[in-house]
This record gives structure tokens, C-alpha cells and sequence, in this order.
């Protein structure tokens, strides 16, 4: 299993518009294959968009989208509204849920790192070991390495039921000791957005 990231800038002031274009067109998208999730962001670089779309491997996705085109019904006709594209290949590590369709939120916290280069077996085998206490505190959405795109990437992202509730949890965390997992990290850039999910997003 793959995911697509999809994140587009938008012109400000244009998402209301967008997310209109795109719901209008996306069923006969979905007669295709499905969508995990949609989000935009609330905090951190704004007018961004994010969809995932799940494929068995890089070859359907490949069909999918050919397909797509060929019978006009994608993609959606955004091109107006958008200010930059960028397409990104993330696989699932092996303890991260499947993105299925669920109600955790409505904040979602998408932290993306950049690892040192070989280090990635290393962060996976912390992650096992400390990840079952932090998932006791609030529910972890997924966790991915990159694949095609930003090489040594590591995304996770988090639901949470609000702000406050975000920051009770981080404290607790960091307090108690469960979460980051200790010991020397392998990280070496960080960034973090908060988002909110679309009105057809699977994931809400």
C-alpha cells in the first residue's frame, strides 16, 4: 500500500471556492478508486490543501490517473485557484492504522520531520517501543516514510477533539516521560501544521 500527498497553495481567499469545485467533481473520482482524506490548514502555512489517495502500488496509481484523464473527469477544474503543486509517495510503517474513514477530530496535527540520512530503521524501532503509551493519550491517524519525493521523510499525524486538549496531551506526554521517545534523536528539521478536515473528507 502507497499514499499519494497532494498539497496544494491556493490564492488566499479561494478556498471556500475550491473545496465547491473539488466536491462537485470528486464522485465520479471515487468511481475510480477512493479517497483517505482531505484537509486544509488552520495554523501553519496557510491556503494549503492536502488530499491522500491510497493505491495498491505506483502502477495503479498510474492506471487510475490515466484513466481519469481519459474520461474527463479528472482532475477537477481548480487550476485557476492554484498557486503551487506538490505530489508526494509516502508507505505506511508497519504499526500505522489504516486510513479509514473515522471521527477523531476535528483538529488534526500533521508533524513532518526530515531524518538523517540510513536513520530510518532506527526511528522505526523507537517508535514501536514508546508509541503504544502515547497512543493511551490520543489517537495517531498514521505515520509514513517517504518514498518518491523529499528523500528521508517522516510524517506523522494526529487527531484531537480540540487546541486545548492538543496542548494537555503534549504536556502530559512530555511530563510523564512517555512521549517524544527518549534517547538520541536522528532529527534534524521539523515543521508542524494544524488542519481541518473537508466536508467529504473520509477522515473528520
Amino acid at each position: 500500500m502507497i499514499y499519494e500527498f497532494r498539497t496544494y497553495t491556493l490564492k488566499p481567499r479561494t478556498l471556500n471556492e475550491f473545496l465547491g469545485r473539488f466536491g462537485e467533481a470528486l464522485p465520479r473520482r471515487l468511481a475510480l478508486s477512493k479517497l483517505a482524506a482531505f484537509w486544509y490548514t488552520e495554523i501553519g502555512p496557510l491556503n494549503e490543501v492536502i488530499h491522500v489517495w491510497p493505491y495498491e502500488n505506483v502502477l495503479e496509481r498510474s492506471r487510475i490517473r490515466a484513466e481519469a484523464v481519459r474520461m474527463g473527469i479528472w482532475p477537477p477544474k481548480t487550476h485557476d485557484l492554484i498557486e503551487d503543486m506538490r505530489s508526494e509517495i509516502f508507505e505506511p510503517l508497519p504499526y500505522s492504522p489504516p486510513l479509514e474513514p473515522s471521527s477523531h477530530g476535528p483538529y488534526f496535527e500533521m508533524r513532518s520531520y526530515t531524518l538523517k540520512p540510513a536513520s530510518l530503521p532506527s526511528m522505526s524501532q523507537r517508535w514501536a517501543e514508546f508509541l503504544p503509551e502515547r497512543l493511551k493519550l490520543s489517537p495517531l491517524i498514521g505515520v509514513f516514510s517517504s518514498d518518491i519525493g523529499g528523500l528521508n521523510q517522516w510524517v506523522h499525524i494526529w487527531a484531537y477533539t480540540s487546541l486545548d486538549q492538543r496542548l494537555a496531551v503534549r504536556r502530559k506526554a512530555t511530563a510523564e516521560g512517555i512521549w517524544p521517545p527518549p534517547g538520541d534523536s536522528p532529527v534534524v528539521r521539523q515543521a508542524s501544521k494544524i488542519l481541518l478536515a473537508a466536508p467529504f473528507s473520509p477522515i473528520q
